[in-house]
């Protein structure tokens, strides 16, 4: 364990390190206090699996990480120079600013009314702020930089392998009530309509009424935790987590990450269809218990297939397109 210690010593600046240790005091700051509604609301029990893929993570991207700081302490390193250097500073100490206004405005608010959905959120907010400048802040310096764009700078690169593991607490951590609630309330609209349309479509006799589907066989009441809101933070999470391992372009990410709220949304409406048949053919009492539950995980299943199956997809490469020859500067043309 020594010896570990004394060769990351000696591969990480003394400041980085440190910067990295305070970076992992403030996550696990974020980790106890979103741990409480982790336990008590179910929407979010997946968050105890955040700690652990954002550990995963660094482990994941180690090599990648002491190649960022290996460029920013070499010669001719990249730096942001003129107003893009001025504009940069700006932004870093703005979101460090901010964050410690965030952080201690929530972790106040905590010490004085306990735990809230508020305050867990202003804590996580201001993790982010802080923790990123931080290391921003403390990346080597390079001997003689050469003047460079903003995102090409060395520093900026380091910081951005951190990025998941900073900003996956968003995720795990519970939206404000009035926010939760009109999503909610937006969410299960959209699922009642849709299937009221498709029964109507299919000549089946069904009437909506609110967020209640009179059936022949008797009425449905669409709960809140029909409206997708946990399958969709749940699919967020995991399509936030199979990007940020295996895919590298920027572009690839958002296209996952989408695909997983799109993905999320569509199972879930096919989750709905499908217990409104089964109540359609054997009664609402029929889709009480284990076939409720059942279809529920199956769309948080069928959406982590669907995003595994598409991680071939986003990673194909055309043959030979890294083979093509450049072309020349002046081409010549045939008479």
């Amino acid at each position: 364990m020594f010896s570990f210690w004394k060769k990351l010593r000696v591969t990480v600046p003394g400041p980085f390190l440190s910067a990295l240790g305070l970076a992992g005091g403030f996550l696990a700051f974020v980790a106890w206090d979103q741990s409480h509604w982790w336990r008590v609301k179910q929407d979010y029990s997946f968050g105890w699996l955040v700690p652990l893929f954002v550990i995963f993570v660094v482990y994941d991207r180690w090599p990648k990480i002491l190649g960022a700081i290996g460029r920013c302490a070499v010669e001719g390193s990249p730096r942001a120079a003129g107003g893009k250097l001025w504009i940069m500073w700006l932004l870093i100490g703005g979101a460090l600013v901010f964050g410690a206004g965030l952080f201690l405005l929530g972790s106040l608010y905590r010490a004085g009314a306990g735990t809230s959905q508020p305050g867990t959120l202003a804590i996580t907010l201001g993790m982010i702020g802080i923790t990123l400048p931080l290391l921003f802040i403390n990346a080597p310096e390079s001997p003689s930089p050469v003047p460079s764009g903003f995102f090409a700078d060395a520093r900026v690169a380091l910081t951005l392998e951190f990025l998941f593991p900073a900003l996956v607490w968003l995720v795990s951590a519970p939206m404000v009530s009035a926010v939760e609630a009109q999503l909610n309330l937006a969410l299960l609209h959209r699922v009642v309509t849709v299937v009221a349309f498709v029964f109507d479509l299919l000549g089946l006799p069904i009437e909506q009424q609110g967020n209640v589907l009179a059936l022949p066989t008797g009425n449905v009441g669409v709960e809140d935790a029909c409206s997708g809101i946990r399958s969709l933070t749940g699919c967020l999470f995991a399509g936030s987590f199979l990007s940020a391992v295996f895919l590298e372009p920027a572009w690839k990410k958002v296209t996952l990450v989408v695909a997983a709220l799109g993905l999320a949304f569509f199972t879930n409406l096919a989750r709905s269809l499908f217990l409104t048949a089964w109540a359609y053919n054997y009664g609402p009492r029929a889709i009480e218990g284990t076939v409720h539950d059942v279809a529920g995980y199956a769309v948080l299943g069928l959406t982590v297939v669907g995003l595994l199956c598409l991680l071939p997809i986003l990673n194909l490469r055309l043959a030979g397109s890294e083979a093509l020859p450049a072309r020349s500067a002046s081409p010549t043309f045939a008479i």
